[in-house]
């Protein structure tokens, strides 16, 4: 498995101590990553660190991508922060867009009013998330019914280690919802207690290899967990690469 991006919750740590996204980034690159996950909560001041990221970006010739960790519908309606997180995500140059669907059951409007945001060069997606409301087999599979038969260009991403919050079986979502593919989350997780805890990869109950075998193998795949050293973020991507 090639395509490996490195999503910058693997710092979790250095960015509560203080650490900037840019900085973590330069880290990054020193360990042999060429693509990097942005997360808009890491920000403290996304004006000024959005400019030292896209110098990175143009000077390392990065691939960058944003989770952005909000919803695409609310109340009913499109969320209207949705196209400011698309011109954030421009200002760094990143290329993909994360979002989480939100109450897509009980949205009014025409789902074409989602084009607007599809048709300015950045790969939009959403992902199942740890809620009922948007991380449950169905809720996905509806969505991404609906906006394929639409015609509407949105992506799905993957999360391995998100399943075993909302009780549902990873290996039957990847089945169900390998076609929508468009980047893949990786961690594993553990029950401990009776609730599920994120480990890092072969530190948990999830047959995460059999899982990737059944996704697309050609779409960008990301270390998503936090980690405590630099040996630990290598590890993983050896592991990655060897499957």
């Amino acid at each position: 498995m090639s395509n490996i991006v490195l999503n910058l919750l693997v710092f979790d740590e250095q960015v509560k101590k203080g650490n900037l996204q840019s900085n973590l980034i330069r880290e990054g690159i020193k360990l042999g990553f060429n693509q990097f996950e942005v997360r808009r909560e890491y920000f403290s001041n996304i004006e000024k660190e959005s400019i030292d990221i896209k110098k990175l970006a143009d000077n390392f010739d990065l691939e960058l991508f944003y989770s952005v960790p909000d919803e695409v519908f609310k109340q009913g309606e499109i969320n209207t922060n949705l196209q400011t997180y698309l011109e954030e995500a421009k200002v760094f140059g990143a290329k993909h867009i994360k979002w989480n669907i939100g109450d897509f059951e009980n949205f009014k409007g025409q789902l074409t009013e989602l084009t607007v945001l599809t048709n300015q060069g950045i790969e939009v997606n959403i992902e199942n998330d740890q809620t009922e409301l948007s991380g449950k087999i169905k809720a996905i599979e509806a969505f991404m019914k609906a906006v394929t038969n639409e015609g509407i260009n949105i992506g799905y991403v993957y999360d391995l280690g998100n399943w075993p919050f909302v009780e549902e079986d990873e290996t039957e979502a990847a089945k169900k919802l390998a076609q929508y593919v468009k980047y893949i989350h990786v961690k594993d997780v553990k029950k401990q207690q009776d609730k599920p805890l994120v480990k890092p990869l072969d530190h948990g109950d999830i047959d995460w290899r059999a899982c990737l075998a059944i996704l697309p193998s050609d779409v960008p795949i990301a270390i998503e967990y936090p980690t405590r050293s630099s040996k630990e973020i290598l590890t993983a991507k050896e592991l990655l690469e060897e499957v």
